[in-house]
């Protein structure tokens, strides 16, 4: 019988002047380089050489200041910036496209049209408030069954298998926390934050609400929980990427301080098409 293909996984790359990190994300057609040291030409050449073997077309790299111009010069482009990335330092967010058909946004004008429109939305003094009825609590591996039922039934496609319990269960217990709003013992919102304990920072993601509780602004109340979470865990560096056709969440995130940090073009795969995804981050350090 032929080998199945896992969905995704992490392998450790070591050359002779190298190590790195890759994570095959076959579920969305990309190798990610997560972490790497050594010498970054000989690590760019061995993954793009991986991401052909495995038919990728997108190959993502999180370059450290000093490592720009050396991938710039593997044929790399700067597609935005996540401020603080690396315990206080910046990371650079760089694709190399192997095909003509990722590299180009369907979309582009019009998701610049909703930057445009959700900068010129004012941001409240006030925090946002749930109302009666609605519970705010952090969740735990006991709400990985509802939470998995929660977002099978909100995306059709998702970057991740966030409909399986045992995959909500495994982040969990990677370091992952969520929040959830629950409404008649029912979880109705959620979102997480997947915390990266090496470097410091955390990535806001998985929000989701049921359509007929969309009404209240949870996300602004999920976001600022798990926001104070991370800040008792002295992760100050916050950040998310937002679909970019999507008004709603882009608003959410600049209504709560963050700051736009560049778009990165067809990076995953949701609901029913590869979608540019806007970059968002803030520095909870700053009170």
């Amino acid at each position: 019988m032929p080998v199945q293909k896992l969905p995704f996984f992490t392998q450790m790359e070591t050359g002779d002047c190298y190590t790195m990190e890759l994570y095959h994300d076959h579920a969305n057609q990309r190798l990610r380089m997560d972490d790497y040291r050594g010498n970054i030409k000989k690590a760019i050449d061995r993954a793009l050489a991986i991401a052909k073997e495995q038919g990728f077309t997108k190959v993502i790299l999180k370059a450290r200041n000093e490592d720009l111009s050396a991938a710039l010069g593997q044929g790399f482009m700067l597609e935005g910036i996540l401020s603080k990335y690396f315990k206080g330092n910046d990371a650079y967010c760089m694709a190399f496209y192997l095909t003509d058909e990722r590299r180009t946004s369907d979309f582009w004008v019009k998701e610049d049209m909703v930057i445009q429109d959700v900068t010129r939305v004012s941001r409240p003094n006030a925090s946002q408030q749930i109302p009666d009825g609605y519970i705010l609590r952090s969740a735990t591996k006991k709400d990985a069954q509802e939470l998995a039922k929660l977002y099978g039934a909100i995306f059709e496609t998702y970057p991740t298998p966030m409909n399986d319990e045992r995959y909500i269960k495994k982040v969990m217990e990677e370091g992952t926390i969520f929040s959830v709003i629950e409404y008649e013992g029912t979880i109705v919102s959620a979102a997480s934050a997947e915390v990266n304990e090496m470097y410091h920072n955390a990535e806001i993601t998985d929000c989701a609400t049921i359509p007929q509780h969309r009404k209240h602004g949870f996300m602004k109340v999920l976001i600022s929980a798990l926001e104070q979470e991370l800040f008792r865990k002295n992760i100050y560096c916050s950040y998310s990427l937002a679909r970019s056709l999507s008004m709603g969440m882009n608003a959410v995130f600049h209504q709560l301080g963050y700051e736009y940090g560049g778009r990165l073009t067809k990076n995953c795969n949701i609901w029913d098409k590869y979608e540019d995804m806007n970059i968002w981050g803030k520095d909870l350090s700053l009170k």
